[in-house]
């Protein structure tokens, strides 16, 4: 019996151990996305931020598009940002698209798209239209550029699509004339009718898959990994550690562009029991935010990172849809920096044609730890860091206030490196160094466990990280 305890008190003080062993956060960004890096909250929060709708970014009026184009993707390409969507309308007799193709937008900025004229596709008799793709998986076609450096020239952009079978790989030289990778499809194990989707991770070094499957009858997501984007391993679901069973109607994941370890997924919730008078199908959709740093294990927002808001025709059914990707666009506010654009569609469902709007962020600024005027802390677990500053991404109001103390392990204060030593920060700033009256040097502390403490007055902390 002794020795039972004594094997129980060793293991629970080797667990003990490994949960106290710092994380190595290197000089990585971190955002405040989730509690990886949080010991203790005390008077702050998590807090999720609502993006800005701004400008419709493109209508979908042409003849071989219509009210239920969707399943967009956009991606910057050098100084290009490229926008892919399926172009449908609605039978309202046969409840069925009469036609379904892959189309094609550009632009500049983010915020003006064209509708290049390419001359590949006959739709109605005519090739002038901005229509790339015209065949097996024209329902829901999700293109990306492969990151991959062994990536062959003829498949330097990748796509996959859903038709008989599973899933279908794709491939172009140059994000436009498209062919199949395969006769046959790469993925078969899953329930497809959705946006459907793959990349290559760096931080993985490896192809990931995310698709539609149904669990217990109830729209969820699979993933699978790829050498080759050819053979790809079995896919297995999802977990969202107390996050209730919801429709999730699409996944919309990547790894963000500035800490790439993490996912960010935009996907959307069906609500199917809801159903508006005025509706053509049942059912309601918003915009969700979850993240990962596994690429299975997601932390999922129960609220709604876009709600349908005011605008009545977002209130149907299959709205509220946001696009695959992150873009990083101009401010229209002079002198303010960069922001991070997502889209999302409306008018679904309308007489004849549907759009997508642009919301914007700041950057790192979907979540972050905040504090009210009255006060706040945030300490954080042991973590190790190379480097010699750290940067912040934060705002306060002209009163609120920021000041940061590092601790060691044993969360005593590091002299120099007090509470009391801190400058004040205060303002709103993508990257601010944080300095102490000895200055912002920390390369002495640089490998060694310590502790982050932060004492806020109605402010939001975007994200850290050292350099």
């Amino acid at each position: 019996m002794r020795l039972k305890s004594l094997t129980i008190l060793t293991m629970l003080l080797a667990a003990a151990a490994r949960a106290a062993e710092p994380i190595d956060v290197g000089a990585r960004l971190e955002p405040m996305v989730d509690d990886a890096l949080i010991e203790k909250l005390d008077g702050a929060r998590l807090v999720l931020h609502p993006p800005t709708p701004r400008e419709v970014a493109v209508v979908h009026d042409a003849p071989w598009e219509g009210c239920v184009s969707c399943y967009h993707t956009v991606f910057a390409d050098g100084d290009l940002f490229r926008m892919y969507y399926r172009g449908a309308n609605w039978d309202p007799q046969n409840k069925v698209p009469p036609h379904q193709v892959v189309c094609y937008a550009e632009s500049p900025d983010g915020i003006h798209w064209t509708k290049p004229e390419l001359g590949l596709v006959e739709f109605n008799g005519s090739k002038k239209n901005n229509i790339i793709w015209n065949g097996i998986g024209s329902h829901n076609f999700a293109p990306m550029k492969d990151g991959n450096p062994a990536a062959k020239p003829e498949a330097k952009y990748k796509a996959i699509a859903s038709g008989e079978g599973g899933l279908y790989a794709f491939q172009s030289p140059d994000a436009v004339h498209w062919s199949l990778s395969s006769d046959k499809p790469v993925i078969t194990k899953g329930a497809f009718d959705s946006q459907n989707l793959a990349f290559w991770d760096p931080a993985r070094k490896c192809y990931v898959d995310f698709h539609r499957g149904f669990r217990d009858g109830v729209r969820d997501i699979m993933t699978c990994t790829s050498d080759d984007f050819l053979t790809w391993t079995d896919p297995v679901w999802l977990e969202y550690p107390g996050s209730p069973k919801e429709h999730l109607y699409t996944n919309q994941i990547a790894p963000y562009y500035r800490a790439p370890h993490i996912y960010f997924g935009f996907p959307k919730r069906f609500i199917e029991s809801r159903h508006p008078a005025k509706n053509l199908e049942p059912g309601l959709s918003d915009g969700l935010f979850m993240t990962s740093r596994d690429g299975r294990t997601f932390h999922r927002w129960q609220e709604a990172l876009v709600r349908p808001g005011p605008q009545p025709e977002r209130w149907v059914n299959r709205n509220n849809m946001t696009a695959w990707g992150i873009l990083v666009t101009k401010s229209a506010i002079p002198g303010t920096p960069d922001e991070l654009s997502i889209y999302s569609t409306e008018h679904y469902y309308t007489p004849t044609s549907c759009s997508i709007r642009r919301y914007t962020s700041r950057i790192d600024g979907f979540v972050s730890v905040q504090a009210p005027g009255s006060g706040g802390e945030m300490l954080t677990k042991p973590i190790l860091f190379q480097g010699k500053e750290l940067v912040i991404n934060f705002a306060t109001s002209a009163a609120g206030a920021i000041r940061v103390e590092i601790q060691d392990n044993a969360g005593g204060p590091i002299p120099g490196f007090a509470l009391a030593d801190c400058e004040e920060v205060y303002g709103d700033d993508l990257e601010r160094v944080v300095a102490f009256k000895g200055g912002p040097d920390l390369a002495k502390l640089a490998g060694k466990p310590i502790r982050l403490r932060f004492v806020m007055s109605d402010a939001d902390l975007y994200s850290i990280r050292f350099r």
